[in-house]
């Protein structure tokens, strides 16, 4: 597997810029003014679109790859993804239920429900709301992604879909935008974390094989 060194900095630095920008938002604005600006009705089209959308970045989509990886028998990368995993894990579930296990969500927030849009069907949490796990797995995928390709569109379209999975979640009333970022963030160092550990376990291969 090769580092494409360069994609995967310019993508750290867009899901950064993101990130920074949902949290000055919200600090200027507010958490809740903000949350009811994005949560805005588009529709019966993008109510159902985004009730699908949202799972990219349910835990499913990991078995999914890891299927995939094994299929086109991608070894190498199954232990980087694998890594990345456990880090996600790790670090968004620990702040879910451990350090912020009563964070309250937007409905349990926001005392006049009549300004909040929800979508028929979609079950509505009420606590454990930062940071976004699904916006978390997106954009971890999403920067995978700039590892993995040696193309630099991946760096500036990859993360179109990212963002949307980010967008789902405050648009169907599960978190607030500021969750959103807190995912970005997650993603961020859960990647690295990954890279440095793959990086890691490969020099202590190189240095085992030298040595036979």
């Amino acid at each position: 597997m090769n580092f494409w060194i360069n994609n995967f900095k310019k993508g750290i630095l867009l899901s950064a810029i993101v990130a920074v920008m949902l949290f000055v938002c919200t600090y200027y604005f507010g958490n809740v003014a903000c949350f009811l600006f994005v949560n805005g009705d588009l529709g019966k089209f993008a109510d159902q679109f985004f009730a699908w959308y949202t799972y990219l970045g349910d835990g499913i989509c990991w078995v999914i790859c890891l299927l995939l990886f094994v299929f086109y028998k991608k070894y190498k990368e199954i232990l980087f993804l694998v890594s990345g995993f456990v880090y996600t894990t790790i670090l968004t579930q620990s702040f879910k239920y451990i350090f912020l296990p009563d964070e309250p969500r937007p409905m349990k927030v926001i005392s006049d429900k009549t300004l909040v849009h929800t979508v028929e069907g979609v079950d509505i949490h009420l606590i454990s709301s930062f940071p976004s796990g699904h916006t978390t797995t997106a954009f971890t995928f999403y920067l995978f992604a700039c590892i993995i390709f040696n193309n630099k569109w991946v760096v500036y379209l990859g993360i179109i879909p990212a963002l949307m999975v980010g967008y789902s979640r405050v648009y169907l009333a599960q978190h607030f935008p500021r969750d959103v970022a807190g995912g970005i963030i997650a993603a961020i160092l859960c990647t690295v974390l990954s890279v440095v550990t793959y990086q890691a376990i490969e020099r202590k291969r190189a240095r085992k094989k030298a040595l036979l």
